[in-house]
């Protein structure tokens, strides 16, 4: 009887070709990876001007040229070689890295699969500089002598030539060059003091000055990224210790099908984080349309020891140390900006100078214009019987009010005063005689203007300073009255219901040990966990209002969230869904006539109300139509 043994292959060490190759792999992707990597190395040379030439969407030709600090002639030979670098020396750089790049692989990686050529010049002097070159070769490269400005000019030709299977890969020139424009764009919004130049084929696509005032950013943004995205969008800045979040975020109504204008920036480097999109996402929640995706161009700047950007060979994701406090950071600066979204917002208060002001030219009886809320009996609107799941919604209304008997009037009929107490009742379909606008200068009007009437019982049709504007009151008065109902159940503590029978979960390793640390947090929230065994969770209550809820659903859910981030909204997301259902049964229904009285009840709502900008599945509330629109619409002066 033979045996046969295989023998295992020797250890060896890899050929640098190939190792580069290797490695070109992991950072070489196709033409726009290449042009992020030495975009940012144009940037770490403390460059004040880029310009990016693109040839057959990058597949011909790549090249970057920089007015940095450039390369002497003496550190030419290494600048090819994989792990040689100029910005880390220590383990200690290593975890403070400030800039860009710091792998040392990118151009070493580029060079083994393309025809590049690299001419630089450290000295001020024109006539100086030099070249080097490599075509797929090993680490063996020549230095000559080549006239070069201040600054670094690296050419990328052919890539992928010796390597015909990953050429393959490539899509068309216009497909590559799409992602081309977005790693330059993305750059180009990480620092607006440089000024930025891309090619396509010789012609210019972007050209962009310097400046870092808040008019030149916008017009950097504008046209990366489109007027409409300035137009729609709010600049937040807010400080919480060393963490600083600064930028645009785009309002709710202005989304998009798809997450291709969300940029977000670490200390100046562009990440896509899954604990940064979960912040987000839930910032977002209760206001966009399902679905859509919200934009935004944001900056975090943080100690650069609490931040580790070497996770990722591209470092597109970077871990914090403390990534439950960035994560709650960024939530309730993103939460409290959203909230804002509201008529004029930053003009109107409680007090707001303009609403005084009209109400002191007001006629004779300032009640018809002073009214803080809108009245309204569940029966003046439809039954709820004809509604999907109105009989589920209407058990959680009556168990919540149970719950809560002495929040019932305020939820669903919130009774509203005018002058001196004065109730303002509906009336069913009785309506009041028109009442003429005050007499008083049209700017000191409220944002959304006072009431002229209904159009098919549906749009409420108000004139302010600027035109006309049109409000969707079902959409309206739920939003107000779903803030209400959140706000009423925030000031108390969450009501909890034993379970009859305790349901018993088969759970991981991993779930058992975030119910353990987790805790407290776990009981804030109106659940309540047991660990009955290595594998085996018990859940013995909830919150009242997910009573009727899956309990298996929920829990998984939120532990996943507690493992993932250290937060989780799922019970908060699941009870802001039932009361959102309410706001929607026990809100004002299509068909129903209002008083004007009532009518521009509402309209204060709004102006008070946060996030009335939109209703609660994220549609818009109003809109304006301004005086010259509406002359462009008859034709007026043409």
């Amino acid at each position: 009887m033979t045996e046969t043994t295989s023998a295992m292959p020797r250890i060896h060490v890899l050929d640098p070709r190939l190792a580069n190759q290797i490695a070109a792999g992991e950072v070489v992707e196709r033409p726009a990876s290449v042009t992020k990597e030495l975009i940012e190395n144009a940037i770490d040379a403390g460059s004040q001007r880029i310009e990016v030439d693109i040839e057959a969407g990058g597949a011909r030709l790549i090249k970057i040229r920089d007015d940095g600090v450039g390369i002497g002639e003496q550190d030419l030979p290494l600048a090819l070689a994989r792990h040689a670098t100029s910005k880390i020396d220590s383990l200690e750089d290593l975890e403070g890295v400030s800039s860009l790049g710091f792998r040392g692989e990118a151009l070493a990686s580029i060079s083994s699969v393309s025809r590049l050529e690299l001419v630089s010049n450290a000295l001020d002097d024109p006539r100086q500089g030099w070249r080097v070159v490599a075509e797929g070769r090993g680490m063996e490269t020549r230095v000559t002598p080549a006239p070069h400005p201040r600054g670094t000019s690296v050419s990328v030709r052919d890539l992928f030539f010796n390597t015909p299977a990953r050429r393959k890969f490539l899509r068309t020139e216009k497909t590559e060059f799409a992602h081309v424009e977005e790693a330059f764009r993305r750059q180009a919004l990480s620092r607006y003091d440089i000024a930025w130049t891309l090619r396509h084929n010789q012609k210019v696509v972007h050209q962009l000055p310097p400046g870092n005032s808040e008019a030149a950013r916008e017009r950097r943004i504008a046209s990366l990224l489109g007027n409409n995205f300035i137009e729609h969008a709010r600049y937040i800045e807010r400080e919480a210790g060393a963490l600083r979040l600064s930028g645009w975020v785009g309002l709710p109504t202005h989304s998009r099908a798809q997450a291709d204008q969300q940029y977000f920036f670490v200390n100046g480097r562009v990440v896509r984080d899954r604990l940064v999109a979960h912040a987000v996402r839930q910032a977002y929640r209760d206001v966009l349309y399902n679905g859509r995706h919200p934009v935004f161009v944001l900056y975090l700047t943080l100690d650069p020891d609490v931040v580790d950007v070497n996770v990722h060979p591209t470092k597109h994701e970077v871990r914090f140390r403390d990534g439950r406090m960035v994560h709650d950071f960024l939530y309730s600066s993103l939460h409290h900006s959203l909230a804002d979204a509201r008529p004029n917002a930053e003009d109107v208060s409680g007090d707001s100078s303009s609403l005084t002001s009209a109400q002191e030219e007001a006629p004779a009886d300032p009640a018809r214009w002073q009214q803080q809320g809108m009245a309204l009996s569940p029966s003046a609107s439809p039954s709820n019987d004809r509604h999907p799941g109105g009989e589920r919604v209407r058990r959680f209304m009556q168990g919540y009010q149970a719950l809560h008997p002495d929040h019932e009037e305020t939820l669903l009929t919130p009774q509203p005063t005018g002058h001196e107490g004065e109730s303002i009742k509906a009336q069913g379909n009785v309506r009041e005689a028109p009442l003429a606008m005050p007499h008083s200068d049209p700017t000191s009007a409220p944002p959304l203007g006072y009431a002229l009437g209904q159009l098919h019982g549906v749009y409420i049709l108000a004139q302010n300073a600027h035109g006309l504007v049109l409000v969707d009151m079902h959409a309206a008065h739920e939003r107000i009255v779903y803030e209400r109902m959140k706000n009423q159940l925030a000031a108390s503590r969450v009501d909890t219901q034993p379970l009859l029978v305790p349901v018993s979960l088969a759970a991981s390793r991993s779930e058992v040990a975030t119910v353990e640390s987790e805790r407290e947090a776990i009981a804030t929230l109106g659940v309540e966990l047991d660990v009955a065994g290595p594998e085996t969770l018990l859940v013995r209550q909830l919150p009242a209002l997910l009573s009727q809820a899956d309990p298996e659903a929920l829990v998984r859910e939120m532990l996943e969230e507690l493992a993932r981030f250290g937060r989780t909204h799922q019970v908060e997301a699941r009870i802001h869904e039932l009361l959102s259902s309410m706001a929607c049964h026990g809100s004002v229904r299509a068909n129903r006539r209002l008083t004007l009285d009532e009518m521009n009840a509402l309209l204060r709502d709004m102006e008070r109300t946060e996030r009335s900008d939109q209703c609660n599945h994220g549609r818009p509330t109003w809109t304006q139509m301004d005086m010259k629109a509406l002359d462009r619409l008859f034709m007026r002066g043409q």
